[in-house]
């Protein structure tokens, strides 16, 4: 028996948080097409829009979820001792802007076990 091989099941899965522009956006997918893994990301505009989407409240909500699998508003409520309402209204904006998903029954998906976040501030 190889140890050497992954087998898919403890192969972490991790999403990179960042900026990007239409130009970055452009060049990944170009890279994808000529078979160049590119991972999983989720991109916004500016850091204004990145804080405006990932409050603290929210973040918590990802480090909750990253790793746990499928869970209901009500159990990462629990988990964070925070009111299933807000935690809705944080979980739904979330989901508006696709850094959650639903699955197929229904249920709140942070499909991954790991977060990179990556982008650089410079000068104007």
């Amino acid at each position: 028996m190889n140890h050497t091989l992954a087998t898919r099941s403890n192969i972490m899965k991790t999403v990179t948080l960042g900026l990007g522009s239409r130009d970055a956006l452009n060049a990944r997918f170009v890279a994808a097409m000529n078979g160049e893994a590119q991972g999983e990301h989720i991109t916004f505009d500016s850091p204004e829009l990145l804080f405006q989407i990932l409050t603290p409240e929210r973040w918590n909500i990802i480090r909750t979820m990253t790793g746990a699998g499928p869970l209901s508003i009500r159990e990462i409520a629990q988990r964070l001792g925070r009111d299933d309402a807000a935690v809705q209204h944080d979980v739904l904006a979330l989901l508006h802007t696709g850094v959650l998903d639903r699955n197929a029954d229904g249920v709140i998906e942070f499909p991954y076990d790991a977060v990179h976040v990556d982008f650089m501030i410079t000068a104007a």
